[in-house]
């Protein structure tokens, strides 16, 4: 196991204690979200036959069958005209939102997850749909669910010279350090349940997995961290250790889907 050096980890202290620190406690008291719910009526048409009978009226009759079976061609004789120009029209349109595929598209292919890119600072994650974005001081970007207030996710920067997440010290070092400065109140117990090293398209990141305890809940925990454009990434997402298990899944894609890319 690679040792963090006393610089290192003086950097690494310094670097993420400049901006006054977030408590994961704090998305509880975010700012309230309005949800707005959309009402769609479409209003329904009947048409109503009449119809009669008339002694004398057989040859009004016949006239009024032959007028009515040439109005219902020349009614199918317009549809078919108006579903040939409707064929024309939206062909062209479906085709080309097949043959695109921007980035965008395969971020949000994953069904019950919606992508989030920010192009200036260069990062990229999936978040569960249904959940909100905030505002939290100190941090980049928060999404949480309004009902659930321990399920977000957050992500942070910060300015490093270090050029790769390996320069700070091992995934166990890097995520300690993060937890107990961090990602958590000093007054909160923690503990780490695993850490490890994950290379995706060259680029290493750590992940790590880990429970912070409050005086009234536990908040079980994943992050992922890494370097790149002269920043140290953070993202950290959790819920209640009460639905850890129905969540996890959920959380660990969040991690999975967190992506920098040059900017």
């Amino acid at each position: 196991m690679r040792h963090i050096s006393v610089s290192s980890s003086l950097a690494l202290h310094i670097s993420f204690t400049t901006p006054k620190p977030i408590a994961m406690a704090s998305l509880q008291h975010s700012p309230s979200v309005h949800r707005t719910s959309f009402l769609n009526s479409l209003p329904q048409l009947g048409m109503q036959k009449h119809g009669g009978v008339c002694r004398r009226g057989i040859s009004f009759l016949v006239k009024a069958e032959h007028t009515s079976m040439a109005s219902s061609f020349n009614c199918q004789d317009n549809c078919r005209r108006r579903q040939m120009i409707a064929v024309g029209v939206i062909a062209p349109w479906v085709s080309s939102l097949v043959n695109q595929t921007p980035a965008s598209f395969a971020a949000e292919s994953k069904k019950g997850f919606l992508s989030v890119t920010d192009k200036k600072d260069g990062y990229s994650f999936l978040y569960p749909f249904g959940w909100q974005e905030v505002v939290i001081e100190g941090q980049d970007k928060v999404f949480k669910d309004v009902i659930e207030p321990l399920e977000s996710a957050s992500v942070n920067m910060v300015p490093t010279n270090k050029q790769d997440i390996r320069d700070f010290g091992s995934p166990q070092e890097v995520a300690e350090i993060l937890i107990k400065k961090v990602l958590a109140p000093p007054t909160q117990k923690t503990k780490i349940v695993t850490a490890s090293e994950n290379d995706v398209d060259g680029k290493a990141y750590y992940t790590f997995e880990f429970t912070a305890q409050a005086p009234n809940y536990i908040r079980h925990a994943l992050g992922a961290v890494t370097v790149g454009n002269g920043k140290f990434y953070t993202l950290t997402t959790g819920a209640n250790e009460r639905r850890w298990e129905k969540m996890k899944e959920r959380l660990q894609t969040v991690i999975e889907s967190f992506k920098i890319f040059n900017v």
